[in-house]
């Protein structure tokens, strides 16, 4: 090869390897603004059950002031039907780009894979987790105008009764449906469970009398249980929480009796780590909000904004809790 052949090919390949360089450089800059850029339009909120339960609580505070922090409204959209599946199936199936996020809980993440024979999603493997947001107490109710005032006359009536009083919950295999099934086996009682669409509906006809005891979430029970439309009877947690103190554990009455819900947010799987990390750090700052945490407190529930890696292994222990008492409950939906 000539020298002014060698010179010129060295020149062609030289600028070549400059413009890949170049290339490179700014896609490395572009990335950072690429991040930054998102969201550039609101983001759907999916909340898998009815409106008014607490999972639909616990979204719409967060989502308000996680809609502050992204400068970009988060938009909550109830999806109820299945027990959560048919809005966890939503967003499983949802584009990965960060636009579209779960409001996951117990039962969806934990119950419902040991629950259904069928389901349209991976607890584990179709989303990226975002945040455990809140731990949540459950609480056992009843009707002002029931005759049981505590845990053990509930127990002794139901035993004098079988069959005879039925407990509402806000669905088929939920976590509610699932402390009333152990809190009958605990007992040794027969009680007849009306599951429904959500929290809210069974609260109504609680409330009206239609159905004399229920088991609910702490925060969509709490203002009724204060104004006195609702008689709680126990905390369905270890121990009594903060924010009632005077209300006995259904654990002192029966040993061994411990169950509670959480919420947490998920997107699908796939959806870029840069999207992941502003939503994370957006549900962290709601939950440090000192309203958000004042009206969360008020319900009983106990913050934590836990980081992706730590809910994801949430998810894989609760899975392994849940599925042998859901088996021993011998609940199973088709």
């Amino acid at each position: 090869m000539s020298n002014d052949l060698f010179n010129l090919t060295r020149r062609r390949f030289g600028g070549l390897l400059g413009g890949a360089a170049g290339a490179a450089a700014l896609g490395t800059l572009a990335r950072p603004a690429l991040a930054q850029s998102f969201p550039s339009r609101p983001i759907t909120m999916i909340v898998p059950f009815a409106p008014g339960g607490s999972t639909d609580l616990v979204a719409r505070l967060v989502a308000a002031k996680m809609g502050d922090a992204l400068g970009q409204q988060v938009l909550v959209d109830n999806r109820g039907g299945a027990g959560g599946n048919l809005g966890a199936g939503t967003v499983a199936k949802a584009d990965p780009d960060g636009y579209t996020i779960l409001m996951g809980t117990v039962a969806t993440h934990a119950l419902n894979p040991a629950l259904y024979k069928k389901i349209s999603y991976n607890a584990e493997t179709d989303f990226a987790p975002i945040s455990l947001l809140v731990n949540v107490p459950n609480v056992l109710t009843v009707n002002p105008n029931f005759e049981a005032k505590t845990v053990q006359e509930l127990i002794d009536l139901a035993k004098a009764n079988p069959g005879k009083y039925s407990y509402a919950s806000s669905g088929n295999g939920s976590p509610l449906h699932l402390s009333g099934e152990l809190f009958k086996k605990l007992a040794g009682i027969d009680l007849i469970h009306i599951p429904y669409k959500g929290s809210g509906p069974a609260l109504v006809d609680v409330i009206a009398g239609q159905v004399p005891i229920q088991f609910d979430n702490m925060p969509s029970s709490t203002e009724h249980i204060k104004a006195g439309r609702l008689r709680a009877l126990g905390v369905t947690t270890a121990k009594r929480v903060p924010t009632f103190p005077d209300l006995p554990a259904i654990a002192e009455t029966l040993p061994g009796y411990d169950t509670y819900s959480w919420n947490a947010l998920f997107a699908p799987a796939g959806t870029p780590k840069e999207a992941i990390d502003r939503m994370h750090d957006a549900a962290v700052k709601a939950l440090a909000d000192d309203a958000v945490k004042a009206k969360l407190s008020d319900f009983s529930a106990v913050v934590v904004g836990s980081g992706p890696d730590e809910l994801a292994a949430l998810v894989k222990s609760e899975l392994a809790k849940w599925a042998p008492i859901v088996k021993d409950s011998g609940a199973q939906i088709d």
